[in-house]
Formats: C-alpha cells, structure tokens, sequence
C-alpha cells in the first residue's frame, strides 16, 4: 500500500482543531482520537477557507 502525504500543514489542522473545539481530543488522544463527524467537519472547514483565500487572489 502507498503512504499518503497529508495535505493541510500540521499548524492549520490544529488551528481548525481548535475552531472547531475538539483540540484537547487532539492532545489527549492524538488524531485518531477524534470521532468521523470531527473529521469530516475539519476537512469542510478547511475546505471554506482555501476556497476564501483564491477568491481573495482573484480580486484585484
């Protein structure tokens, strides 16, 4: 099986984290602590904000 490389840098996966509130799971238990919904809600997340910063680029 091939190794995936993550995406989102480790600082903005802990910066959603903490957004999203579920940053001490992250502590405590590490990322595979974090329950699916947790999940799915950071990539979402992370999702709006790249979606925000091209459209901030495309703006003159």
């Amino acid at each position: 099986m091939a190794s995936r490389r993550g995406i989102m840098s480790h600082q903005m996966k802990e910066e959603i984290a903490k957004e999203l509130g579920f940053y001490d799971t992250v502590q405590q238990e590490g990322w595979g602590g974090i329950r699916a919904r947790d999940a799915g809600n950071m990539v979402k997340r992370a999702i709006e904000i790249a979606e925000q910063s091209m459209q901030e680029k495309g703006r003159p």
